[in-house]
């Protein structure tokens, strides 16, 4: 079924929006430079998608104000053997609609995530099988020992089963192809916040669920989520109160906002990695001038685009300061990184002009680059920037930045050359960044966001045995072997570690997590 961009009221909804409007309600105005692409929480596992259906949806576990695992629908777990996890369901729980949660909602939302058009395979590529052993408790029966299952659960949302079927719903949307379903505009998640009104890339509307199971902190009645891309009129927007909230703030702002006595900005670590992929899989790249042969597949070419980027200047001219230039796919903050390899390839540009002069293109070639232009800060202008530095060593590259609503689609489908992406191991562990962005494209969403096919069998094998190592010592030798080895063959050009820049009315208080999500529910809007 396809539906248009129209205007969207649930039936649970419409009962709720007159008490939701009332002159006590507390409203929050968020605007973002982007907008989630659909309520399905399958269908795209990039960071704003997630972080609002995030508080309309919940997980099995979930993560408290310090970040640290805290129960969610689950109220426990505990491993009964190896290779399985007894995971004891929240009783007394219901969906927007009024419908119980149970273990048939778990058992659906485990198939529905697997499904081929869902992009979150990754979070349960580690399960065989799930079996019911009644209406409020599961066992996930593993392919092999995975002893980070519960931390991998917090991005996997439940949905429920019943809705899903009667709404022809039980397939993701599927961004790749372009298909939509109810689950596109309508949501009956079991979270505080319901959907209201649903009018994508204009504005969403959500309004607290008064049968909400758990504690909600804040004091947000209603949330209107308004997705405005440009910078200028979004800044605007906040300067003359029309946004409460406002993120990310553009890094030439920081100073302005901060200058506004009714104003502040909340800044710190992201545990993003901004990178840049190639296409090592084809035998000729798709959108080039370089015919019967794929240059990324020589490591000297790779290694020159790498050396010839001034991610300094990039730091410097560009975030303005609001970003750490990296070595690696992952930043300090996650489990799993390792110092000894941390120093970046230096900037040289003549090194890098030899190095493509070796593979056999002295005069550089021509592709195509990328890029979106409403996800991460600045994306566009680093992108401009990295095209700059690569026309110094004869290399043009045809900049295609465009918004992520057809950006992610197309390089989901690996109808790309070369692009930018960004990684946020939800995880907290470096096994969310070799499962699905450094090992080969397989089964369970191994590779998923492996856009560029980069493959090596060794990086494979250790990734495995990550997954499951339980002697802290041992992971690490096998992280550091596989990282190294991954950093060696310049398997992806790692640029820099993001910042989190959120601008907000000095009398709301926020909690502003390290993986940029925004729970509703911890937000206080002061007097």
């Amino acid at each position: 079924m396809k539906f248009g961009k129209r205007m969207i009221l649930t039936p649970v909804a419409l009962g709720l929006a007159s008490v939701s409007l009332l002159a006590s309600a507390t409203t929050l105005r968020i605007g973002n430079q982007g907008d989630a692409l659909s309520m399905d929480p399958h269908s795209l596992n990039e960071s704003l998608q997630l972080t609002v259906v995030g508080n309309v949806f919940e997980p099995l576990v979930t993560r408290g104000r310090d970040y640290k695992l805290t129960p969610g629908l689950a109220t426990d777990w505990k491993q009964t053997a190896p290779t399985v996890w007894r995971f004891n369901l929240r009783k007394g729980v219901q969906f927007h609609d009024g419908t119980p949660f149970t273990a048939d909602d778990v058992i659906f939302s485990y198939e529905r995530a697997k499904d081929d058009g869902s992009d979150m395979k990754s979070y349960v590529g580690q399960i065989k099988e799930v079996k019911k052993i009644n209406d409020h408790a599961v066992d996930f029966i593993l392919n092999a020992p995975f002893p980070i299952l519960p931390d991998l659960f917090t991005g996997w949302l439940i949905m429920n089963k019943k809705w899903c079927e009667t709404n022809q719903a039980t397939k993701p949307v599927d961004r790749r192809k372009g298909i939509e379903n109810a689950a596109s505009f309508r949501a009956n998640g079991t979270g505080p916040f319901r959907l209201r009104e649903r009018q994508p890339g204009v504005r969403s509307s959500f309004v607290r669920n008064g049968n909400y199971w758990g504690k909600v902190d804040g004091n947000v009645d209603e949330v209107i989520f308004t997705p405005i891309g440009n910078d200028a009129t979004r800044v605007a927007a906040l300067l003359s109160g029309e946004l409460d909230v406002m993120e990310p703030v553009p890094v030439q702002d920081v100073d302005r906002i901060k200058g506004n006595a009714k104003l502040k900005v909340l800044q710190g670590p992201e545990l993003r990695v901004i990178f840049l992929g190639m296409d090592q899989k084809r035998d000729e790249l798709l959108f080039s001038n370089v015919k019967g042969k794929n240059p990324f597949k020589d490591k000297r070419v790779r290694q020159a685009f790498y050396q010839a980027i001034d991610i300094d200047g990039i730091q410097k001219t560009v975030m303005r300061g609001a970003a750490t230039p990296v070595a690696l796919m992952l930043p300090p903050q996650v489990n799993g990184f390792d110092p000894t390899l941390a120093k970046r390839l230096p900037y040289d540009v003549d090194g890098a002009r030899k190095l493509l002069t070796e593979a056999g293109y002295p005069a550089g070639f021509e592709v195509k680059m990328n890029c979106p232009n409403d996800r991460y800060v600045n994306d566009e202008r680093i992108c401009q920037a990295v095209a700059a530095n690569l026309s110094k060593i004869g290399v043009k590259i045809n900049l295609e930045a465009e918004t992520k609503g057809t950006y992610f689609p197309k390089i989901l489908s690996r109808n790309t050359s070369f692009y930018m992406l960004g990684w946020t191991a939800s995880t907290v562990d470096v096994h969310n960044v070799l499962y699905p962005i450094m090992s080969s494209p397989g089964e369970g969403g191994r590779g998923q966001f492996n856009l560029g096919a980069y493959s090596n069998a060794k990086v494979d094998e250790l990734t495995q045995k990550v997954g499951s190592e339980t002697d802290l010592k041992k992971r690490s030798e096998m992280i550091h072997e596989a990282l190294k080895i991954h950093q060696d063959e310049i398997g992806h050009l790692p640029l820099h570690q993001q910042a989190l820049n959120w601008a907000l009315k000095k009398n709301i208080d926020v909690v502003q997590l390290p993986g940029n999500e925004m729970p509703w529910k911890f937000i206080k809007v002061n007097p």
